[in-house]
């Protein structure tokens, strides 16, 4: 049995919570909104998880010092743009050389480092791994077949978080491009944005699929200059993020696109989702990313433009089909 620690209570760090307590670890969940303390413990229900029970024993808590004190592991699983105030506030409270998880996919803007990049500023010497693949929490609260990686350049940290999520229901591979693992889990949510706006507009399959293989073109193309290792494109964090973001119901990323695509202006489609999309959350650090490293990003310019209400939804597909012609593999 691990004590864990769980640092907000969305849908994802809900449904890991009680995928770790089935396991027969101690969990503890923390959320800066006390009212969804207050909710969760008095119904045991999560409003975005349908059918989820929350297990009696799952302990929750409005103390940052309670979830953190003598905890095995730290999940951080808040929204990428609460992740460093999350770690500051935490900070009185980390023991040295602390277990951190984190499951929040982005890149900051202003720094341009990834979550676990910000939690190392703020809480330096901390044995970090950064938790990403292609996983709905919908379906992870049900039980259902799902695979992950466990990134780290701490390969016992690694294998520790392999160890301890692994399951009948979840299986956890290692790799040790955290790096890689990171910049596909906060890029291809704009791509997933891109694939809802197009089924928006009322396109089919071979649109969707022209979009995520040109997108995690795009995004291996980047991760290559920023120094990563084209296999981790090609894994679990890579494509299989990729395409399970880009395709599903679950996907909130996928909704707002959809609702861009057919003519809502993006700030209401996410308002219209009701949770954070992080893929516009991800387009200001994309964008900077692609111009520091002098990288052809397409798909990823045009979504930004349409998120700023410079063209419209079919201008942008017009402004991609149009593009002058190349070779499929750049050399």
């Amino acid at each position: 049995m691990r004590r864990i620690g769980v640092l907000g209570a969305g849908t994802w760090g809900m449904a890991l919570s009680r995928m770790l307590y089935n396991s027969g670890h101690q969990v503890t969940v923390w959320s800066a909104i006390g009212q969804e303390i207050d909710t969760f413990s008095a119904t045991r229900r999560h409003p975005n998880l349908p059918g989820m029970v929350i297990p009696d024993g799952i302990a929750f808590t409005k103390d940052m010092e309670t979830v953190c004190a003598e905890k095995d592991i730290l999940l951080f699983a808040v929204p990428s743009v609460y992740v460093r105030q999350t770690s500051r506030s935490a900070k009185p409270y980390v023991r040295p050389g602390q277990v951190i998880v984190d499951v929040a996919k982005g890149i900051e803007p202003d720094t341009l480092l990834t979550m676990t990049g910000i939690i190392d500023q703020e809480l330096p010497g901390m044995r970090l791994v950064a938790l990403s693949g292609p996983t709905h929490a919908e379906e992870v609260a049900r039980d259902l077949p799902t695979t992950i990686v466990s990134a780290s350049q701490d390969a016992e940290a690694a294998n520790l978080v392999q160890d301890v999520f692994f399951n009948t229901c979840m299986r956890v591979y290692t790799n040790d491009d955290v790096l890689g693992v990171e910049l596909c889990g906060a890029l291809k949510n704009i791509i997933a944005l891109a694939s809802g706006v197009a089924l928006g507009l009322g396109f089919g399959d071979n649109t969707k699929a022209a979009l995520i293989t040109r997108g995690m073109a795009e995004i291996t193309r980047l991760g290559l200059a920023m120094g990563c290792k084209e296999q981790t494109f090609a894994g679990l964090a890579g494509i299989g993020d990729l395409i399970v973001t880009a395709t599903s119901q679950h996907s909130r990323n996928n909704r707002c696109g959809i609702l861009m695509g057919q003519g809502v202006p993006p700030q209401e489609a996410v308002k219209q989702v009701g949770m954070v999309v992080e893929g516009i959350n991800a387009i200001p650090a994309a964008m900077a990313l692609m111009t520091k490293y002098g990288v052809q990003m397409p798909i990823i310019r045009a979504v930004d433009a349409l998120v700023k209400g410079e063209v419209s939804p079919s201008d942008t597909v017009a402004m991609l089909m149009d593009r002058g012609k190349k070779p499929e593999i750049m050399r």
